[in-house]
């Protein structure tokens, strides 16, 4: 063979090699670049971490209406990184239902176009197991709204998106700027996964006792008047929970809610102004999961994300300014309202707390209700404002 040939070989061999090497080499050099950090050093300054892959060991959350990477005494009012997969991705678990704010086509202010660098989710066997380990709900006796049955502990890999979240409004009340990730925007950091290593699960504790050991069976049909009162409005109990559907409006409005199928996913077109317009210039963006969203719990997840797009867009006096730790508050004691209203017998969520049984006295609705309430928004790492 002319030695002319042996070098063509051996150079189409060389390269083949070389390209060879250089795709094993990307996913460790992805890796090898991330920069460790802790929850609460992204969340001191989540606009340095902006665009960085960074490497989290912590403990993921899913419920309700949070999808997090648990903060611990990181002495902010959200204690929590939004965790979000790349788009396209179709995994089981992440939260039963979400609102997010978004400009409409009309909105009044200034919106800034973000260029992301694109993540590619890799669906190992960790990665799976950690899915299915967060998506597996919790059984018991009576609602337990978005329940799980498992927190994981686990190494995360993926991009950070960091901002200033704020939904700023004005003296009226009316949202003047948007910013933030998942549930009402209310993260100043979102990780969009791309890979997960050392995945250990813990259950959820659903052991404590549903009724408290003081209490007895009332037959006050209006027990929920005396929540009603704590809540601090002078609309009628009954009305509460009617006034957070009819936030969505009637078909066909032109309204600027938008109702769809919760997919836990960095969605481009979340970055941007929306397609639609809508009467003061935001979209409310309602997802639910429908699959862990079952029966009369659709009802109470309309409930509660009605309760906050009135709140944000027809606020009552005092409440112009309500932060999320208020914001939450509001939409669970009118959530309690529409289970009392409907004769549910009990409504429990993440982490076993009880906020309604009609097994408790009249006298004892107020306190363990607001009991169980605080504990819970504690747990899920929002501080009051």
């Amino acid at each position: 063979m002319p030695a002319q040939a042996y070098t063509s070989i051996g150079e189409t061999f060389l390269n083949r090699l070389f390209s060879l090497l250089m795709l094993c080499a990307v996913p460790y050099c992805l890796h090898a670049q991330a920069v460790d950090a802790t929850v609460c050093d992204i969340l001191k300054t989540p606009a340095s971490f902006n665009g960085k892959t960074v490497r989290i060991k912590g403990t993921v959350r899913a419920g309700f209406d949070e999808f997090v990477v648990k903060g611990t005494d990181c002495g902010q009012y959200v204690n929590g990184i939004w965790l979000a997969y790349p788009e396209g991705t179709k995994a089981k678990s992440g939260p039963a239902a979400v609102l997010q704010l978004q400009p409409a086509r009309n909105f009044g202010g200034s919106v800034v176009a973000v260029e992301r660098t694109p993540v590619q989710l890799e669906k190992s066997k960790d990665f799976k197991q950690f899915d299915s380990l967060l998506s597996t709900p919790y059984k018991g006796g009576g609602m337990c709204l978005g329940c799980v049955r498992y927190e994981v502990n686990a190494t995360l890999v993926g991009r950070l998106d960091g901002t200033d979240s704020a939904l700023r409004r004005d003296g009226t009340g009316k949202i003047v700027a948007i910013s933030g990730f998942g549930n009402l925007n209310a993260y100043s950091a979102r990780l969009v996964l791309q890979s997960v290593s050392e995945v250990s699960a813990q259950e959820v504790d659903y052991s404590k006792p549903l009724v408290p050991a003081n209490s007895a069976s009332s037959s006050d049909s209006d027990a929920g008047s005396l929540v009603a009162s704590l809540f601090g409005s002078a609309i009628p109990l009954k009305e509460q929970p009617k006034r957070a559907i009819d936030a969505f409006g009637k078909p066909g409005d032109d309204n600027g809610v938008m109702v769809e199928f919760l997919a836990n996913e960095a969605l481009k077109k979340d970055d941007a102004k929306g397609a639609d317009a809508s009467p003061d210039g935001v979209l409310f963006n309602c997802r639910f999961d429908s699959e862990r969203l079952k029966g009369d719990q659709m009802g109470r997840a309309m409930i509660h994300l009605g309760e906050h797009i009135a709140d944000l867009r027809n606020p009552e006096a005092g409440t112009e300014s309500a932060g999320v730790y208020q914001l939450e508050y509001r939409a669970w004691l009118t959530t309690v309202l529409g289970a009392i209203e409907n004769g549910q017998k009990k409504l429990t969520v993440s982490g076993g707390y009880l906020l309604w049984s009609s097994d408790w006295p009249t006298a004892s609705l107020n306190k363990n209700t607001n009991d169980a309430l605080s504990g819970f928004l504690a747990n899920d790492g929002l501080a009051r404002k």
